[in-house]
């Protein structure tokens, strides 16, 4: 057979592919890497363990007080914020700072979008009715707790007498107790350890977040009694708000290695990842708040999966409808 000519430059000498190999060999962990980075499964449902939504303040809709928040976040866009970044369903808390104890505007937004929200209702413990409130809310659909307030501010102690017609109320319509005692770890153990019968949900990792930036110097001061605190087999924690407490900007790398020691002392399955939107609107955007751990290779896909839906939906016997 006679050789065809063959272009010049069109063969690679030896030379040149040893060098490419080498530089293959070389860079090929950064490439795995990135690779495992950009293949990270979606969890099969996204639950968002709280979001506030409210209307304007107006006359016919007063605000009990107006925190640092945009002037409005309607269920209609806070539906549309979700729905730009793949969050499926969310758990809805009434903004107690805003409407106090009225769940009304709540209700309608749930109301137009009964397969994107369910409902939690803050509680006042000054009532003495209060168990007929929680006995009358467990009537409305969608609904599936209540919320009691336990911050040192709010100068209520674990023997109060309302938390105890609360939670008294809340196990007989068998619903979770989500209580905010950030700040306050010691008196919300005991609160906790007072009632070993009832099901808490615990708000933003029992950790104080601030409300606009920086962070605090020492953020996760109280993350030993935290971790201490998963002994209490009765209580689940939200991993909500955590990117508000990152020195460092987006993706906020600095939260991994303090969340690590929360998971590893409550287990995935105990764990409720949310972004507290809009409280925390003045620290992170929403967008900010749900890529970091859609995106994270500190996750593996199955904790992400129990994380960011999977436990909400356990803890609280709800998940989204998806188209």
């Amino acid at each position: 057979m006679t050789s065809q000519p063959v272009a010049e430059g069109s063969l690679i000498d030896r030379r040149t592919l040893l060098r490419a190999g080498a530089a293959l060999a070389a860079s090929g962990p950064a490439l795995l890497r990135s690779a495992c980075a950009s293949a990270q499964s979606r969890p099969p449902v996204v639950i968002d363990a709280q979001v506030h939504a409210y209307a304007a303040n107006t006359p016919a809709r007063p605000w009990h007080s107006v925190p640092n928040w945009p002037s409005h976040v309607t269920g209609d866009e806070m539906v549309a914020a979700m729905d730009k970044v793949g969050v499926d369903g969310a758990i809805y808390i009434s903004p107690v700072s805003m409407y106090q104890y009225d769940a009304s505007y709540a209700v309608s937004v749930r109301q137009k979008h009964p397969d994107r929200f369910a409902l939690v209702k803050p509680v006042n413990p000054n009532d003495p009715a209060v168990g007929d409130v929680i006995a009358e809310w467990k009537k409305t659909p969608g609904t599936v707790g209540i919320r009691i307030i336990m911050t040192k501010e709010s100068k209520r102690h674990p023997d109060d007498p309302g938390f105890d017609r609360i939670i008294t109320a809340a196990m007989k319509a068998d619903f979770p107790v989500n209580v905010l005692f950030w700040g306050n770890v010691d008196a919300g153990t005991a609160l906790i350890d007072r009632h070993p019968n009832a099901r808490f949900i615990i708000d933003h990792m029992g950790i104080s977040q601030p409300n606009v930036p920086p962070a605090p110097p020492n953020a996760w001061a109280d993350l030993p009694k935290v971790v201490e605190l998963a002994k209490r087999k009765n209580a689940v924690i939200k991993i909500t708000g955590a990117c508000t407490l990152s020195k460092q900007p987006y993706p906020f790398p600095d939260i991994w290695d303090p969340l690590k020691r929360i998971f590893d002392a409550w287990g995935f399955d105990r764990c409720l990842w949310g972004t507290d939107w809009t409280r925390a609107y003045a620290v992170v955007h929403y967008k900010e708040a749900v890529e970091p751990f859609l995106n994270t290779d500190r996750l593996s896909d199955s904790e992400r999966a129990m994380l960011m839906g999977g436990a909400t939906a356990k803890a609280y016997g709800w998940s989204p409808k998806k188209a």
